[in-house]
């Protein structure tokens, strides 16, 4: 039988998934602080990416000021800008792993006298500010950003000792237990193989597909917070491997919640099936109605699967 007892199938989820994947990605790293780039006039000419995604902004900041900005297809950004910096939203008229060619040309004869940029269209994140320092960086400059990083580290280490009091070393099913997610109705699951649906052109089909749903202890803006399992059989239709990165749940209205994790992260041979577990965290109202997965891999540039109808219990 594909269903596997629940608590045993979300045990697996929760304290076996990995967060992030191991290997080379096609997509670029996204920056979750702020990205600073030191440019001299040695600096090689060559395009930065940088990760954007439609609904979120990312901002461009300089320390010297701008002459112009070539961004092809600007009709497809918002852009708010001023003589140092600018803002830009991309719409949704701007595809999963779409790149687009930005150059920043600068006044009053700096070196160098523009930067190009590689806005690559990400799945679910973007980076939100980008500091361009054209000019050799002061010792005040220097603190101030080992400053931001011992709070980045203090902010890990925060997050890490909140997981391992949450788990205490348990595993199992005392880890659920230890982490509040096995209520007395245990972890309700629920076979949703006739309800969902490969979107046309996706590589990956399903054979097999059961949804789960724990509650927490905690609340998030004073809302109930839930989480939620999509366990999938996936059938690899295409010539190549397909190995997953990544994933995000759509709600009807366009919100989309980042995978805790994705597990596991090995490739999908041709012609072969595979099991593969996606996690989210969803505020308990919002975790109602029908949604859709979205999965992206390592290979390729940025393609993403999609699966409508998915549904919990």
């Amino acid at each position: 039988m594909f269903a596997l007892s629940s608590a045993a199938l979300l045990s697996f989820v929760l304290l076996a998934a990995p967060v992030a994947a191991n290997g080379h990605s096609s997509l670029p790293v996204c920056e979750s602080g702020t990205r600073q780039l030191e440019l001299t006039a040695d600096t090689p000419r060559t395009a930065h990416e940088v990760c954007i995604h439609p609904g979120l902004s990312s901002s461009f900041l300089f320390n010297v000021k701008l002459a112009r900005v070539e961004l092809p297809g600007r009709e497809r950004f918002r852009v708010i800008q001023d003589e140092t910096g600018f803002t830009l939203m991309p719409t949704r008229a701007l595809k999963d792993g779409e790149r687009v060619r930005m150059t920043v040309h600068f006044q009053d004869g700096a070196a160098p006298a523009s930067v190009t940029f590689l806005l690559v269209v990400h799945p679910a994140e973007a980076e939100r500010q980008v500091e361009v320092l054209l000019q050799p960086r002061t010792v005040d400059s220097y603190r101030e950003g080992e400053q931001r990083a011992l709070e980045e580290v203090q902010q890990c280490h925060q997050e890490k000792a909140r997981l391992q009091t949450q788990c205490a070393g348990q595993v199992g099913l005392r880890g659920l237990f230890a982490q509040g997610l096995l209520g007395q109705d245990g972890v309700p699951s629920k076979d949703i193989r006739e309800s969902i649906s490969a979107r046309p052109g996706n590589t990956l089909t399903t054979t097999k597909a059961h949804s789960y749903r724990a509650d927490t202890e905690r609340t998030q803006g004073g809302h109930k917070v839930v989480r939620l399992a999509v366990v999938q059989e996936l059938r690899n239709n295409g010539k190549t491997p397909w190995t997953p990165s990544g994933a995000v749940l759509m709600g009807p209205q366009g919100e989309e919640w980042k995978a805790l994790g994705v597990w596991p992260l090995k490739p999908i041979a041709p012609g072969k099936k595979q099991r593969l577990v996606v996690e989210v965290e969803a505020p308990e109202e919002a975790a109602r109605g029908t949604f859709t997965l979205k999965l992206w891999s390592q290979e390729g540039g940025g393609a993403v699967e999609l699966f409508d109808g998915v549904t919990f219990p």
